[in-house]
């Protein structure tokens, strides 16, 4: 149905239709979890009318995730672990016939900022105000574990898993840190970056494709041949 036709405004039209989330939204997730944590929140940056990052310590990591679920954000997406160390080996997709450069070794920590090499992050959605934030906690480098979000997200079980497995970040609390996709005993953490890809080193990377030249052709194509000739019948 139209929805002029029973005489409605469009004024009236507009005040049906929910606002966009804009950043006084996200001002205020900031302002509450504040009220609710204290001083915990060591960073946070707004990606205007987009989205919102929040880095906080370490030792209220799980105490983040109580506070955010309370706070009506009750949509588990994922967790998982960040490592900042640029890679000593190089970039895999780099053209292996180049000529070497000496990698950069430097960590720089993206948004949010960041004290050690490793990280953990997460993401978490309030489905009534179609809002999302992403939570980020250093990791000591001398000690890599957090706490467990287990006993309040049940999904955060394998991702946390799969963090420990690829990364080496410990969970404190967690039931079964198993491994889920690599042996028991296999030795390494293969998403760090000094965890060296012996495949790459061997064959480059498969988007780097070996391109054959074009065949070798005559300086007259076969239509510029008989232009030629023609003209020099005439």
């Amino acid at each position: 149905m139209d929805p002029l036709s029973d005489g409605a405004t469009t004024d009236t039209v507009a005040e049906d239709t929910p606002a966009l989330p804009g950043d006084g939204l996200r001002d205020s997730i900031i302002d509450d979890l504040r009220r609710r944590l204290g001083d915990v929140i060591v960073d946070t940056h707004i990606s205007p009318n987009d989205d919102l990052w929040i880095r906080v310590q370490t030792d209220a990591w799980r105490a983040t995730a109580e506070a955010l679920k309370a706070a009506g954000f009750t949509f588990f997406s994922f967790i998982s672990g960040l490592d900042w160390l640029p890679s000593p080996y190089g970039k895999g997709e780099e053209d292996p016939t180049a000529e070497p450069v000496e990698p950069d070794t430097e960590i720089r920590q993206g948004v949010t900022g960041g004290d050690t090499r490793f990280q953990v992050f997460a993401r978490l959605v309030d489905l009534d105000r179609h809002v999302g934030v992403t939570i980020k906690a250093d990791v000591p480098d001398d000690h890599l574990v957090v706490d467990s979000w287990t006993t309040v997200f049940a999904g955060a079980n394998w991702h946390e898993r799969e963090c420990h497995e690829m990364f080496g970040i410990g969970f404190n609390g967690h039931p079964d840190l198993r491994n889920m996709y690599l042996p028991t005993d296999f030795e390494g953490h293969p998403l760090r970056k000094d965890f060296p890809l012996l495949a790459r080193m061997i064959k480059p990377w498969p988007g780097i494709v070996d391109v054959e030249p074009m065949p070798a052709q005559d300086d007259d194509t076969p239509d510029e041949a008989a232009a030629t000739e023609g003209e020099n019948a005439s």
